[in-house]
């Protein structure tokens, strides 16, 4: 699990869309997509389910949501402080 991946995982949970997210995180569609099934292979569940109505968090991804938040707080003051 990489802050980057968390950043993603984190960008796609908040705009719903993967091609948006994409787009405001500066990145191509099939990177992040890929970086997100690393994420998901890497936690060991589906953190999105995918339909055609768009995508939603799943169990899991709920559940990681709030602590992928901390983590990138943490490391963000941790670099501050350094």
């Amino acid at each position: 699990m990489q802050l980057q991946q968390l950043a993603y995982f984190i960008e796609v949970a908040h705009t719903r869309h993967f091609t948006r997210a994409a787009h405001n995180l500066g990145v191509t569609q099939p990177t992040l997509s890929k970086q997100i099934r690393v994420l998901e292979k890497s936690v060991g569940a589906l953190l999105f389910s995918r339909h055609a109505s768009g995508i939603s968090l799943t169990t899991a991804g709920e559940a990681l949501l709030p602590h992928a938040q901390r983590m990138l707080i943490n490391a963000d003051s941790a670099l501050r402080s350094v």
